[in-house]
């Protein structure tokens, strides 16, 4: 019987040893983060309103920022709007108006990644297979498209110029593609593509996806030795047609990207994501080792 005990002991310790080593103490309370509870509308549904009536009828609304992410832009661009979407209910929260699924199994082994929906103007950020922050985007116009495929974040910088037009600045830059200088930023939402390429965002929406996105890791030759977080850029956006959002009014889905859809979308790019993560982790331990 005492030895029975004390093999149980001896379990528990291993155990409790186990639960407390970093890492697994790190993906504890990333999973804790990203367990945020939603909050659904009572009703769906979308209907056509005039901005001002709206603006004059709402003083002070706290749900503007729903109003905003729905048609895609921003508070200065909203005031040229004559017409305007609005869901008839505005208590939930805003990921519940957005097109991305609030879960997806086939990255819960990934720390973070993050979606932009070329046909929704709209990104969506998990970790560990929840849904953290969407928002609205404004890609790559018809003259200069956002390339579709498999990003990593490489570096960040809280204001730059952009290599378009040097009188351009940049808030909360986030770069994905270096040679060609794409990236995500704070820019100016007309509510439709408008950028050259990059992926506009709200201020709030960029600074706080560029506190939440790693940067690749490089030694002291600066060659890189890890990427930072995996970016899926998918869709297509008919530039010839009415803003797709727009169908709102007529099917609250319309837009909904599934589970399924999502999973498809990731398929080609996992075995990828999967070794870079692995590959991060190896350099993080490495640098960790010697003091870095």
């Amino acid at each position: 019987m005492r030895r029975i005990i004390v093999l149980k002991l001896i379990l528990v310790a291993f155990i409790f040893m186990q639960c407390n080593q970093p890492g697994i103490i790190d993906v504890k309370n990333a999973r804790h983060k990203a367990a945020k509870k939603r909050t659904l509308p009572k009703t769906v549904g979308y209907h056509f309103e005039n901005y001002r009536e709206w603006v004059k009828n709402n003083k002070n609304s706290d749900k503007e920022p729903i109003v905003l992410a729905v048609n895609r832009t921003d508070n200065n661009n909203i005031a040229k709007m004559d017409s305007i979407i609005v869901p008839n209910d505005l208590t939930g929260d805003k990921e519940s108006y957005l097109p991305f699924p609030f879960k997806v199994g086939a990255i819960e082994e990934i720390e973070k990644i993050i979606f932009f929906s070329y046909s929704t103007q709209t990104f969506g950020a998990y970790e560990f297979g929840d849904l953290i922050y969407s928002g609205p985007v404004n890609m790559g116009r018809k003259n200069d498209p956002t390339p579709s495929g498999l990003y990593f974040t490489n570096w960040k910088a809280e204001k730059t110029t952009s290599t378009f037009n040097d009188e351009w600045d940049l808030r909360w830059n986030v770069n994905i593609e270096n040679k060609l200088g794409i990236g995500w930023h704070q820019y100016e939402l007309p509510g439709y593509p408008a950028s050259h390429s990059c992926l506009r965002l709200q201020e709030k929406d960029a600074r706080l996806l560029y506190d939440w996105a790693e940067q690749w890791i490089m030694d002291d030759k600066e060659i890189v030795k890890a990427q930072g977080t995996p970016v899926i850029v998918f869709g297509r956006y008919d530039f010839d047609a009415p803003k797709p959002w727009l169908q709102l009014t007529n099917d609250p889905h319309a837009l909904d990207i599934t589970r399924s859809a999502l999973t498809e979308e990731l398929k080609p790019f996992l075995a990828e994501i999967m070794a870079q993560r692995k590959r991060r982790a190896a350099a993080i331990e490495h640098d960790n080792k010697n003091g870095k």
